[in-house]
C-alpha cells in the first residue's frame, strides 16, 4: 500500500471520528468536537480536585477545621458569591433549554465544591463537575490591589464574582473535555501522518513531523484562546443573573495585565487572549449586559 494511501486512509478515520463526535453549544451556537461524556469529565474532575487538595492540604482554608475566623471568613464570603454563581448557572442553562437548544444541562447535577487555598498564585479553577478553587493570591487583584491580602479585600466582591464566573463558565461549556479531546485528535493524526512517511527519508520525515507539529500547536493555542473568550461571555451573563456589577470586568482585566511588570508573549504565541483584549470585549458587551442587570437587578450607581 503506498504512502499516500496510508495517510489518506488514516486522515478519512480521523475525519469520520471528528464529525461522529459532534456536540451542540449552546454559547455559540455551533457544532463542537468532544469525545469525552460528561460524566467521564465530571469523574476526572473529582479526582484531579482530590489530588489537588491533598497536595495543599496544610494550605485549604477551613477543610477539616478553620484556622481562624478571617479564614472562617474568606471561605464563607467565597462560598457565597460561588452559590449565587451556581443558581444564575442553572437558571442560564433552564433558559437556554426553553429557547429550544438541543444539549445536555450540566449546573443541576455538578456536586457544586468550593474550596479556598493560601498561596500567592493569583488564579482560580473550576474543573469538570463543579469542583471550585479560588487561592488567595487572587483576592488583592479582585480587591484593593494594594499588595496584601486582608479582609477588606473582600468588602466589594463583584471583581472577584467575575473570576468566578470565568472559571465556571470553563465547565459549562466542557472546555477541558474538548481540549483533551482535541489533543487526543492532533495525537491520532501525527500517529497517522507518521506511519505514512515511515519510508521516507530520516531528514524529510522529521521535517514533516515537525512542521505538523509546529500547526497543532498552533491551532491548540488558537483552540484555547477562543474557549477563553467564551468563559469571559458565559461568566459576564452569570455576573448579572446573579446581580454582580458588570461594570468591574474591564478593570480587573486591565489588573491582571500589569501582573509581573505587564510582560507577556505575543498574544498568538498564548493560550490566553491578551488583557488587553479581554478587557476591550468586556467594553464592547457592556452595554448588553448594564441593561440586563438594570432589568434584573435594579439601577446601578
Amino acid at each position: 500500500m503506498g504512502r499516500f494511501t496510508v495517510i489518506l486512509l488514516g486522515l478519512a478515520g480521523l475525519a469520520f471520528y471528528y464529525f461522529s463526535n459532534q456536540e451542540v453549544n449552546p454559547f455559540s451556537g455551533e457544532r463542537e468536537f468532544n469525545a469525552i461524556s460528561i460524566s467521564q469529565a465530571s469523574e476526572l474532575g473529582a479526582q484531579s480536585y482530590a489530588q489537588i487538595l491533598q497536595q495543599e492540604r496544610p494550605n485549604v482554608l477551613c477543610l477539616d477545621r478553620c484556622q481562624s475566623e478571617v479564614a472562617r471568613d474568606v471561605v464563607s464570603d467565597v462560598r457565597v458569591i460561588g452559590e449565587r454563581l451556581q443558581r444564575a448557572a442553572v437558571e442560564y442553562e433552564r433558559d437556554l433549554l426553553a429557547e429550544g437548544w438541543d444539549f445536555t444541562p450540566v449546573s443541576e447535577d455538578f456536586a457544586w465544591t468550593y474550596n479556598v487555598i493560601q498561596s500567592d498564585q493569583p488564579n482560580a479553577f473550576c474543573l469538570p463537575g463543579g469542583y471550585v478553587a479560588v487561592y488567595t493570591g487572587i483576592l488583592d487583584v479582585t480587591g484593593n490591589f494594594d499588595g496584601q491580602v486582608t479582609l477588606a479585600d473582600l468588602e466589594d466582591p463583584d471583581k472577584l464574582a467575575v473570576v468566578m464566573g470565568h472559571e465556571i463558565g470553563h465547565a459549562m461549556a466542557h472546555h477541558g473535555a474538548k481540549r483533551m479531546s482535541q489533543s487526543q485528535l492532533a495525537q491520532l493524526g501525527m500517529a497517522a501522518v507518521s506511519v505514512g512517511v515511515g519510508d521516507m527519508d530520516p531528514g524529510q520525515r522529521q521535517m514533516v513531523l515537525g512542521a505538523m507539529g509546529v500547526a497543532a500547536q498552533g491551532g491548540m493555542m488558537a483552540f484555547s484562546r477562543q474557549h477563553e473568550t467564551e468563559a469571559d461571555r458565559i461568566g459576564l451573563e452569570l455576573l448579572v443573573r446573579a446581580c454582580y456589577d458588570p461594570r468591574e470586568a474591564p478593570e480587573l482585566w486591565e489588573r491582571m495585565g500589569s501582573l509581573g511588570g505587564g510582560q507577556r508573549p505575543p498574544e498568538w504565541m498564548s493560550t490566553h487572549p491578551a488583557s488587553e483584549t479581554r478587557a476591550q470585549n468586556f467594553r464592547d458587551w457592556m452595554p448588553e449586559y448594564i441593561e440586563m442587570y438594570e432589568a434584573n437587578c435594579g439601577p446601578l450607581r
